[in-house]
């Protein structure tokens, strides 16, 4: 990894443009051979949800993300890697995360933008809050298993 990569970590309430996060990364950058993106999306949960809240602990969120970014860095040659998080009320169909991770080789690539995000879903502090179509009570979202179960392949 050159020493002078530095990962990008934004929490922000405002949507982000995948297109031009791609093209900032790029833009000179010729050895990037590779681009793998991910971009977390918020579901309708079948129609029952009219948003879904995020929160966040401010300064320990980017932190944490942070510390996440850099251990990728570490493990993988990569030439860049943004990470955007939003936070407030987000409805279905938006935008809730995006981990862009160049490289000049695709695998090196795959692996840092699949780490980052089942490091993200387990380490970083977020807490969601669903808002249910019919006005009902949706209550705060647990934890999964699942994704304790992914982060644990990364060790």
């Amino acid at each position: 990894m050159p020493a002078s990569i530095v990962p990008t970590v934004r929490i922000q309430e405002a949507d982000f443009d995948v297109a031009a996060e791609i093209a900032r990364l790029s833009a000179g950058a010729p050895d990037v051979g590779a681009v793998v993106t991910f971009t977390g999306l918020c579901r309708s949960e079948d129609g029952s949800l009219d948003a879904l809240e995020l929160e966040h602990y401010p300064g320990m969120a980017e932190a944490e993300i942070g510390r996440i970014a850099e251990e990728a860095l570490e493990r993988w040659p990569l030439a860049g890697l943004p990470v955007i998080h939003r936070h407030g009320s987000i409805a279905p169909g938006g935008n809730i995360v995006l981990v862009v991770a160049a490289s000049r080789h695709r695998q090196a690539a795959f692996d840092a933008a699949g780490f980052l995000m089942d490091f993200l879903k387990t380490r970083a502090p977020f807490w969601k809050k669903e808002h249910r179509a019919d006005g009902g009570q949706g209550g705060w979202v647990d934890a999964r298993e699942a994704d304790d179960e992914a982060t644990a392949r990364w060790r």
